[in-house]
């Protein structure tokens, strides 16, 4: 098992808080996410749900998206600004990705345990400018995000 008291966010972490912040700079929802393989950076993607009008356009869906047809994600870690919903996460377990680094799950944390349940790693790293976003976030537009969340 990796470190997981390892805090400081890395360029993969800060490449997803990256997106999000265009995210949110689009009228978005702040939650960015990238996919990473031997060290290196596959692809990036943000919550475009508002932007393109699409009910599925999370930020770890758009960065698998953008990351094309993969012969196999058993070897990459997907990075992501917020812990995943189920729909997010029931993706990852699906493609067998076997590590997800997120940057905050106070605001949002409901798939932790059925991530694990499915022998997926889950590292949290409780960054503070991840909950920062999100709060900002949520106090400026909490109509939007019940309807991410489906609280409506």
């Amino acid at each position: 098992m990796s470190d997981q008291n390892t805090a400081a966010k890395d360029e993969f972490m800060q490449a997803a808080i990256d997106e999000a912040r265009m995210g949110r700079a689009q009228g978005g929802i702040p939650i960015g996410s990238v996919l990473v393989r031997n060290g290196q950076l596959v692809s990036r993607g943000r919550n475009k749900r508002v932007q393109e009008n699409n009910a599925i356009k999370h930020g770890e869906m758009d960065a698998l998206m953008n990351a094309g047809r993969q012969r196999t994600y058993r070897d990459t870690v997907l990075y992501t600004t917020l812990m995943p919903c189920y729909m997010c996460a029931g993706t990852i377990v699906q493609f067998k990705i076997p590590k997800v680094v997120v940057g905050e799950s106070r605001t949002f944390g409901e798939s932790k345990e059925f991530l694990e349940s499915h022998g997926v790693e889950v590292v949290i790293l409780d960054l503070q400018e991840c909950v920062d976003l999100m709060n900002e976030f949520i106090a400026a537009e909490p109509t939007l995000w019940n309807e991410d969340i489906m609280e409506l």
